[in-house]
């Protein structure tokens, strides 16, 4: 890959608690689904799906009858996948790194990645996606976003960015949460390769409430929290612990936003 050594211990980093990251990662709205058919994916369509994980995204894609090669990374997170769409005849997981997996030689008509994409080697997750493609076929990748509202107002914010920055000096001390309006929508690396057309874009906002264990257990399923060394890693969740249970009553609420973009292969 052409990133650095720690770039891939990131992304490996999702790997190695798989029974977590199937527990406390949010799923995705059910709208996304609907709008991903309504953008030309029938029933029976055929789907690679790039780092399915643990397979929250790829029961919802099953569940509308598409036929899904799914490719995992970590091969902990590709056995829950595999357990939990063992109801599912049309799916098949494979533990593999997407850079490195050969195609098959029938095309697909779909490429998704929800949350994955981002962390494939960029000179090669585009190529290869349109590689993937029977022309026409459709790329569409997922991206979330923590965005301000629910309890995150500014003075939140504030407080607990001063948990990270006590613990985690690399930890920028002019962050600021964005609304959904100040996050661009962004086709420009699809558009430039000149194998895919303009992008279209599909927004969802929406809540989801925690409890403070819930808070933590999320937390341990982002690469950067779990690359912690071992005491400023306790030492943040404990701060974050007793910020939420002391002055918020034990439960926050994060507002996200889930955009789906899908651009047609033209080349």
């Amino acid at each position: 890959m052409s990133d650095s050594n720690g770039y891939v211990r990131l992304r490996e980093t999702f790997n190695e608690d798989a029974e977590r990251y199937d527990r406390a990662r949010p799923r995705y709205p059910a709208q996304l689904f609907d709008d991903l058919a309504a953008a030309g994916v029938p029933r029976g369509a055929r789907v690679l799906e790039i780092g399915c994980g643990t397979g929250q995204a790829t029961v919802s894609l099953a569940e509308r009858g598409y036929g899904i090669v799914a490719v995992e990374l970590g091969a902990d997170l590709a056995a829950v996948a595999r357990r939990n769409l063992a109801g599912f005849d049309s799916v098949q997981v494979v533990t593999a790194a997407y850079e490195e997996w050969p195609l098959p030689s029938e095309p697909f008509d779909v490429v998704f990645s929800a949350t994955a994409f981002h962390w494939i080697d960029p000179a090669v997750r585009v190529p290869k996606s349109a590689d993937a493609l029977r022309p026409g076929g459709l790329l569409a990748t997922v991206g979330t976003h923590h965005i301000a509202g629910g309890t995150w107002t500014e003075a939140f914010f504030a407080e607990i960015q001063r948990c990270y920055e006590r613990f985690d000096p690399t930890v920028p001390t002019d962050l600021r949460l964005e609304t959904a309006r100040d996050i661009p929508q962004d086709d420009r690396e699809l558009t430039s390769s000149g194998r895919f057309g303009p992008a279209s874009f599909h927004r969802y906002e929406w809540e989801a409430s925690y409890s403070t264990a819930e808070y933590l257990d999320l937390l341990l399923t982002y690469s950067g929290h779990r690359a912690l060394p071992q005491d400023q890693q306790s030492g943040l969740l404990n701060s974050i612990a007793a910020l939420i249970d002391e002055n918020y009553g034990g439960r926050v609420v994060k507002r996200y936003l889930t955009e789906l973009r899908v651009a047609e292969r033209v080349r």
